[in-house]
C-alpha cells in the first residue's frame, strides 16, 4: 500500500463508499488472469454491506462478453452487471435524440446491444452519429461516417482511449479513429461519454441508485480511472496493478484520493 495517510485516514477516506466501481483489465485482472486476491475484495465488500460494479470504456464487446468472463473467473453473479461506454451512449442518445435514427460505427455485437436497448439503427438516413470501438473497421463504412459528419451531423463517441491494452501490446482504439476523423473532416466529436467525462458517471448513478459521495472508482489508469473519480465528486482510487507507477503520480496533474498496489489491499481498511 503506498498511500501516505494514515490506517485511521484510510478508514475514514473508505467509510462512506457503499459501492466501487471498477475497472476491469489492469485493475480486477490482467488479460485472462485474475489479480491476486480480487475475489477476496469482492467477500470483504460483502462481509462489510458494500457492493461494486464493473465499469469499461471498451465498447467494442457487449457486457454479456465481460460478464461471460467474470462468471469464468468465479465472479458471483450479483457483481456481474457490467456499466459500458456503450450503455451510457445509448442511454444519452435516446434522450437527446428521441426517436431519431443513428448511423453507428460498431461492431456487430456493440450494434445488437443498442438496437436490443432501443437505440433505432439506420445507416441510410440517419439524423446523428456515434462512434464506437469498431474493430471490425471497414472503409467503406469510415467514409460513410466521415460523409456524414462533414455533412454536420450531430457526432457522438463512447470514449476517449488512443490505445487499447492487449496482452502483446496496444491496439489502435477510439481516439485514434477520432484523430483519423479529425484530419479528414475537421470535426472534433460534439460528446464523448466514457471515462473521464460525465456521460458514465450518470450511468453509473443511474444503474446503482447510489450517490457520487456513495461511490468510488477504482482503477489503473489515473487521466482516465481515477480523473472520472476526482472530476466528479467521488472518491478517486488507484491501484498499481495495471498502467499507472508512481512515477507517474507524481508528474500527473490528477493525484488519486488513495493509491494501493492492488485491490486487496483495501481490506484490511474496509
Amino acid at each position: 500500500m503506498y498511500t501516505e495517510k494514515s490506517p485511521a485516514a484510510i478508514r475514514a477516506a473508505l467509510a462512506p463508499i457503499r459501492c466501487f466501481l471498477l475497472d476491469m483489465d489492469g485493475t480486477f485482472y490482467l488479460g485472462d488472469r485474475l489479480i491476486e486476491g480480487s475475489l477476496d475484495f469482492l467477500a470483504a465488500l460483502e462481509k462489510t454491506g458494500r457492493t461494486a460494479r464493473f465499469l469499461t470504456n471498451n465498447s467494442s464487446k457487449s457486457a454479456s462478453v465481460y460478464a461471460e468472463k467474470l462468471a469464468r473467473m468465479g465472479v458471483d453473479a450479483r457483481y456481474r452487471d457490467v456499466i459500458s461506454s456503450g450503455h451510457a451512449a445509448a442511454h444519452y442518445c435516446m434522450k437527446a435524440f428521441p426517436g431519431k435514427k443513428c448511423f453507428l460505427m460498431g461492431t456487430p455485437a456493440l450494434r445488437a446491444e443498442l438496437a436490443g436497448m432501443g437505440l433505432q439503427l439506420d445507416d441510410e438516413h440517419p439524423d446523428y452519429v456515434l462512434l464506437g470501438f469498431d474493430t471490425t473497421l471497414a472503409y467503406d463504412r469510415l467514409c460513410r461516417l466521415c460523409d456524414l459528419i462533414r455533412a454536420g451531423l450531430p457526432y457522438i463517441a463512447t470514449h476517449p482511449d488512443f490505445n487499447c491494452p492487449t496482452e502483446t501490446g496496444f491496439i489502435p482504439d477510439i481516439g485514434a479513429m477520432m484523430a483519423l476523423i479529425k484530419a479528414s473532416t475537421g470535426r472534433d466529436a460534439d460528446l464523448i461519454l466514457g471515462k473521464p467525462y460525465r456521460g458514465i458517471v450518470d450511468e453509473a448513478l443511474l444503474r446503482t441508485g447510489f450517490s457520487l459521495g456513495e461511490m468510488a472508482m477504482v482503477g489503473d489508469r489515473l487521466y482516465t480511472d481515477v480523473a472520472t473519480g476526482v472530476k466528479h465528486g467521488m472518491t478517486g482510487i488507484l491501484v498499481l496493478s495495471g498502467e499507472a507507477t508512481m512515477a507517474d503520480v507524481a508528474v500527473s496533474d490528477v493525484q488519486p484520493d488513495l493509491i494501493f498496489s492492488k485491490l486487496s489491499d483495501m481490506i484490511p481498511y474496509l
